[in-house]
């Protein structure tokens, strides 16, 4: 994976808090990461060529120390761990220090269905082995349940990661499609692997969603990363932040209906 910058531009040393959001379903992190973009005076300094994606654009917001990438396409199938792999290397290399990943769950795989308190927040962090992180907890989010380190997917993924994986530890198609190993083959659970395995600090922030339009979805977790945040850039922006919706979703969904056809 190679940065390519923007004429006169490069990667802002100061900004140590990277967000990165995982390609899922509903799109919440990407719509997520627009709403970041917009809202945090963020500028366009490069971005990201990998051959097994097309280009991600990378964003830093000098003024709340972050750096923001957008990814909006998926990656090749079957290249996932190679591409985890990729950015973990990258990122590990550009002295960042926290990684922030943003992505959605299939709502349809969701258990315990709690809507009491409007939309859940779920995380995953690295700071302990079992995924759980007390900041988190304080803030009212939920563990993903789901996240066993011991189980055979989510070993798999962690070995690799740590190059310990055998060609007998290979987990095939049919593997992925069980039911217990549906958050382990999402594109955050590589990303969060391969990160880990750095030594760097990694929180997942997550929710359920369906297709459709997320964009209120996008605001909660945009206002859930602002809240992890906070502690740790208590000089910037970050805790007035006013959300500014992006241009960019005004063609989202495409042109609203011709009304003479009603």
């Amino acid at each position: 994976m190679k940065f390519i910058p923007e004429e006169g531009k490069h990667l802002n040393e100061e900004c140590s808090t990277l967000i990165l959001p995982a390609v899922s379903i509903g799109n919440v992190g990407q719509l997520t990461a627009d709403l970041l973009v917009s809202s945090m005076a963020s500028e366009k300094v490069g971005y990201l060529d990998d051959p097994y994606v097309l280009p991600c654009v990378a964003y830093d917001s000098p003024s709340n120390a972050l750096t923001i990438i957008q990814q909006r396409s998926p990656v090749i199938k079957g290249m996932m761990l190679e591409f985890a792999k990729n950015m973990a290397d990258f990122i590990a290399g550009s002295g960042k220090k926290h990684i922030i990943i943003l992505s959605s769950l299939d709502f349809g795989k969701w258990q315990k269905v709690d809507m009491s308190s409007g939309l859940q927040i779920y995380y995953l962090s690295s700071a302990n082995s079992n995924g759980a992180d007390e900041n988190c907890e304080q803030l009212g989010w939920k563990k993903l349940q789901d996240y066993d380190p011991s189980q055979k997917h989510w070993k798999y993924l962690n070995d690799l990661a740590e190059g310990n994986a055998t060609p007998e530890d290979t987990i095939s198609i049919e593997d992925e499609l069980e039911e217990e190993n549906y958050y382990a083959s999402l594109p955050f659970a590589a990303l969060f692997s391969f990160l880990k395995a750095k030594g760097l600090k990694v929180t997942c922030l997550l929710c359920y969603c369906s297709e459709g339009d997320n964009t209120s979805d996008a605001f909660q977790l945009a206002d859930a990363a602002c809240k992890l945040l906070k502690p740790s850039h208590s000089n910037s922006g970050i805790e007035g932040v006013k959300w500014q919706v992006p241009l960019s979703w005004m063609s989202v969904y495409g042109p609203p209906p011709d009304v003479s056809i009603f």
